[in-house]
Order: structure tokens, then sequence, then C-alpha cells
């Protein structure tokens, strides 16, 4: 009679787990149903073609953060007192060349309160999209772009803001720039931030040139 009470036990305690497992199946199951396919992109790899949300900083020649779309760090430095642009997340179809010259960003700028438009250079807007290839979603990689002289730019002294004799090697200045990369007046221009490295009667030499990019994948939508 013990063996039979014993055995009457274990199969109801058997039960018991055997219930708790499929009510854990079936939650899994509803949870899954509700996400659709998404979380199976989420675990593939970006591919050609995918139109990929990324969040992304920018950094100068010293290492310093230019540009961000982290809120995090740009209240951080900001807070700090340090020159620092924010910026929204990047939308980019994966391995997708840029067709202009500029590629324009709104940023905003703790000194001054406003939103403007900063240009990300082709180069660098190829750079990010062939990039994220292969990465999966919240993977963080860091993407270098190609500096060279392609990126310098030569100001004439009636293209430039201040006089001639205002400037030194090393400044730091920002200015308008059309498609093509010449300096351009309209307000809605996107601007560059850049380095002066030559001085002569013909203007200034200004280096646009960024080193890389911190990139982490948001959302990856697969076409």
């Amino acid at each position: 009679m013990g063996d039979k009470k014993q055995k009457e036990a274990a199969q109801k305690k058997w039960k018991k787990v055997l219930f708790v497992i499929l009510a854990v199946l079936f939650v899994v199951v509803m949870v899954v149903s509700s996400m659709g396919s998404n979380w199976i992109s989420g675990l593939a790899p970006v591919r050609a073609g995918d139109q990929v949300v990324i969040d992304y900083t920018i950094y100068d020649t010293v290492g310093n953060p230019l540009l961000t779309s982290n809120q995090q760090l740009y209240t951080q430095l900001a807070q700090s007192g340090k020159g620092i642009l924010y910026t929204k997340q990047l939308t980019l179809t994966a391995n997708h060349s840029l067709t202009q010259g500029i590629f324009p960003v709104p940023v905003y700028s703790s000194k001054s309160g406003n939103w403007t438009n900063f240009g990300l250079f082709s180069p660098e807007y190829d750079a990010l999209t062939y990039g994220i290839v292969g990465m999966r979603v919240n993977e963080k990689k860091s993407v270098v772009f190609t500096t060279n002289t392609s990126l310098s730019r030569l100001f004439s002294p009636s293209e430039i803001p201040y006089n001639l004799s205002s400037y030194q090697i090393g400044d730091t200045v920002a200015i308008g720039l059309s498609q093509n990369g010449t300096a351009a007046n309209s307000s809605n221009a996107p601007f560059r931030i850049g380095e002066v490295s030559r001085i002569s009667s013909a203007g200034i030499v200004v280096n646009f040139g960024y080193p890389n990019a911190d990139v982490s994948i948001v959302s990856d939508t697969k076409q």
C-alpha cells in the first residue's frame, strides 16, 4: 500500500512538472508570435540592401567625440563644457554608395541651442554603409574613415568668415559647404568642422577628415 501511494505521489509530481513546462512553452510561443519575424532578423547578420538604423559617434583627429546620437554621451560631455554635437539615429541602406557629394544630417549644439545640418562626405557615408554589413542588432564596431587630401579644401579670402590674418595653423573652423565641396553662404548648407593646415595669400586649407566612427546596430529590416 505504501508503494502504491508513493507511485501515485510521484505521478502527481511529474504531472505538475509537465504542466509547468507546457505553460512555459505556451508563453514562449505567444511571445515569439507577437514579435513576428523581427527576432529572427536580429539574429541574422546585416546583408547588402537591408534597411539599417544605427547609433553612431564620430571622432575628431585627436580622438574626441565630435558628433553623437548617444544621448547619454552627449549629455555627459555637454554638462562638462566640452564641445559636442547631438544628432539623430541614422537610417542606411547597407552596402549602398552615396550618389551625392555630401549627405546632410541634423545636429544640435548646446552652445548655440539650435538645430542645423552637418555634412557627411560621401567617403564617410560609404564607409558606414559598407562597414555595417555582417554586423548584428546591438553589435558595436569602430568604422575607419579614409582620411586623405581629398577631404581638404582651399578657401579663398572671400570665402572665409574672418580676415585671413585672423587664422593660424591648427585653428578649428566651421564652414558651410555646397555639394561639390566649395564654400556655401546659405544658412541651410551643411557645415563641416575642420582644422587649418596651411595658410597663404591664396587663402586657407582646411582638413575636414575624421579618423573613425563607433557604430552600433539598432534595427535591421531585411529586404
